[in-house]
């Protein structure tokens, strides 16, 4: 086997790249918006909500957009 057909791959399926479609974006957008929403209650002085909403956007919305 020659170097340039173990080099060759198929056209449209880079290897080891992302593949982000318009659900992806959508979860990073709600995870993202979640978060600043945290930020703001947490910095209004809300102890309930806040703390919820920044661990929806952390630990669910944002890891849901980047892996799905």
């Amino acid at each position: 086997m020659t170097m340039r057909t173990l080099t060759k791959r198929k056209a449209g399926s880079p290897r080891g790249s992302l593949r982000f479609s318009k659900v992806n974006f959508i979860f990073l957008l709600a995870g993202i918006a979640a978060v600043a929403a945290g930020y703001t209650l947490l910095a209004g002085g809300s102890t309930v909500a806040a703390p919820l909403l920044l661990v929806l956007g952390y630990a669910v919305l944002i890891p849901i957009g980047i892996v799905r």
